[in-house]
């Protein structure tokens, strides 16, 4: 435990407001990184900043139903299941800006607690780039 009164940098509190270039930056490296490491993955990713925090979102094709989906008793119809399921996100991940480009806190959505959960990057690290945040919840979720 720190001595009383010393600050210790928490990665999962805090952060600063992200300033308009760094996210039309940070927005544009994550469509990037997604084009060239994830073509066809996704049929579009939903990037959006609120205050500190950088929401990355992405949309699938749906699978293939099979020839005797839905069941008769089924709320809706095979078109709006499909067309619900191509509008319902995915949420890949939460980035925490700290005032450095190179180095954001992460966070992966986990569907068991419907919250985002502090990460680590694949370097180990608390803090990194915004597309190595991308790629590991990309995998992990994938």
């Amino acid at each position: 435990m720190p001595p009383r009164g010393q600050w210790v940098f928490d990665p999962d509190r805090g952060g600063k407001r992200i300033p308009e270039a760094v996210q039309s930056r940070t927005e544009a490296r994550i469509r990037r990184y997604a084009e060239q490491h994830f073509a066809g993955r996704y049929t579009r990713l939903d990037i959006r900043f609120r205050g500190q925090f950088c929401y990355v979102d992405a949309y699938t094709e749906p699978e293939p139903l099979g020839p005797n989906w839905p069941p008769p008793d089924w709320p809706e119809s095979r078109e709006a299941h499909i067309e619900r399921l191509r509008n319902t996100p995915t949420h890949l991940c939460r980035l925490r800006y700290f005032g450095d480009e190179e180095g954001w806190g992460f966070a992966f959505y986990t569907y068991s607690n419907e919250r985002y959960e502090l990460a680590v990057f694949p370097s180990g690290e608390f803090l990194g780039p915004p597309e190595d945040a991308f790629h590991a919840s990309a995998i992990y979720l994938q």
